[in-house]
């Protein structure tokens, strides 16, 4: 008997159910501090390097701080989405971030399949500007 309200489905059901839709599978690094900010701050110049680096090779989608609920402040969280072939690469791309390499953040990779949203990119020629929504 099938239960009425399971706790997870298998991912080829949830492919199965989405299949008309973009099924792009990347993998999202939840970043979070070890002991305060002071250990942060100490690599956060290396780390943005080589968050650009990983930009620069095509691996990064998306990456940035996460505010507080209340949106006032940051108290040192981050997310990475990147892209990867897998689970285990992308565990190895986190344990190559300064951050975590130095013990200042630890990590956490969740896969993540993007199926719906929408991009809007404006390029405006006559003035040699765009903006994205």
């Amino acid at each position: 008997m099938a239960e009425d309200n399971p706790k997870s489905v298998p991912a080829a059901a949830v492919l199965e159910a989405s299949k008309g839709m973009l099924q792009r599978q990347l993998y999202a690094i939840f970043t979070t501090p070890n002991d305060g900010l002071g250990p942060v701050f100490a690599v956060i110049e290396e780390h943005l390097k080589f968050q650009v680096q990983l930009e620069r090779d095509g691996i990064l989608y998306a990456a940035g701080p996460m505010w507080t609920d209340d949106e006032q402040s940051w108290e040192g969280e981050g997310l990475v989405i990147v892209k990867a072939a897998s689970r285990a690469e992308a565990v190895a791309i986190a344990e190559r971030d300064p951050m975590h390499k130095s013990g200042a953040r630890s990590f956490r990779v969740r896969p993540w399949l993007i199926n719906e949203g929408t991009v809007t990119i404006t390029l405006n020629n006559s003035n040699q500007t765009f903006s994205f929504s």
